[in-house]
């Protein structure tokens, strides 16, 4: 049996409130948060978002209709490796020491037509999405949802640069096709929870990052630095953010992706909806000059972000379309 942690302080996983820098204010406190929450946990919450409350209702609501239809039905939209669209079943995510994850999902990214140039090279993770036609009504709230999410990942990424001491578009500029994706998700009932099957196991994000909406049941659980499990509970009007590997390549262990885990102990359903925002295929993820020197050379070698997500994402499934 696994021991639920207490909840996280706001020193911990702190909220930040980006209303006054997105109506035109100074960012300069923002980035002082931002910048602790990066260092300290990788994990933060964001208020004054811009995000629509109906926006996030609807895919909610769209989410549980999804998940409502018998499991042969959505079985026809199972997803193919190349493009990472359509439905995933329970048992495809499995991380190495764990039983495969209490999980589906349903995924969705940046729809791209089958004349792309990208995706006529047959360059990975871009391709056009699939919608169901026996669920017509996800479609619609799906791309609102996604199309949100991807402008609230671009406003970070500007706060992230003038963190790191980059103009505000660095980030920006690898991301004219960026690979954002979301998934919905959905965890079963469970009522003993087995410290080896969880919703999903310890694992960090391995992109940039993160922006979750979970639904009230929560579940989130965080690893701190000291090793120390605590909780990220549902704060309302908020999304939980947080960091994925390639910060800690661009900035040297500076900013730090944070192990996690998923763990329902309610004895409900549960669902949260991450959009996982990523750059562009190509970019060069490398050490910034200025999180190095003599005395603190480089730890990662450079990635390139799209056949580093690809690695990471056939580590820990089974599932080949």
């Amino acid at each position: 049996m696994l021991e639920a942690p207490r909840k996280a302080s706001s020193n911990e996983v702190p909220i930040l409130n980006l209303s006054a820098w997105l109506d035109g204010g100074s960012p300069t406190q923002l980035i002082t948060e931002l910048k602790n929450a990066c260092m300290k946990t990788g994990f933060f919450y964001v208020s004054g978002h811009g995000v629509p409350q109906h926006v996030i209702d609807d895919i909610f609501d769209a989410t549980r209709r999804y998940f409502d239809l018998p499991h042969d039905v959505r079985m026809n939209d199972l997803i193919d490796e190349r493009f990472r669209r359509g439905f995933m079943p329970y048992g495809i995510n499995q991380h190495a020491g764990f039983k495969p994850d209490l999980k589906e999902s349903y995924e969705f990214g940046v729809d791209l037509p089958l004349d792309d140039p990208d995706v006529q090279a047959g360059r990975p993770l871009h391709g056009p999405n699939r919608w169901p036609e026996h669920a017509p009504w996800l479609q619609a709230a799906a791309e609102t949802y996604l199309k949100h999410t991807i402008r609230l990942g671009k406003d970070l990424l500007r706060l992230f640069a003038l963190a790191l001491d980059q103009d505000e578009d660095f980030f920006l500029q690898w991301s004219q096709k960026p690979m954002a994706q979301s998934r919905l998700f959905h965890y079963p009932k469970q009522d003993v929870v087995d410290e080896k099957e969880l919703g999903v196991a310890p694992h960090t994000d391995y992109g940039m990052v993160t922006i979750l909406t979970q639904d009230p049941i929560g579940g989130l659980e965080v690893c701190k630095r000291d090793g120390e499990w605590i909780s990220a509970p549902f704060v309302p009007n908020t999304f939980v953010i947080n960091l994925g590997d390639m910060f800690r390549v661009w900035t040297n262990d500076l900013f730090v992706s944070t192990p996690h885990r998923v763990v329902n102990r309610t004895g409900k359903e549960r669902y949260s909806i991450p959009t996982f925002f990523n750059l562009d295929y190509d970019t060069p993820v490398t050490c910034l000059p200025n999180c190095q020197s003599d005395d603190n050379p480089p730890r990662h070698k450079p990635i390139k972000s799209g056949d580093y997500l690809l690695k990471r994402f056939r580590e820990v499934q089974k599932y080949k379309g």
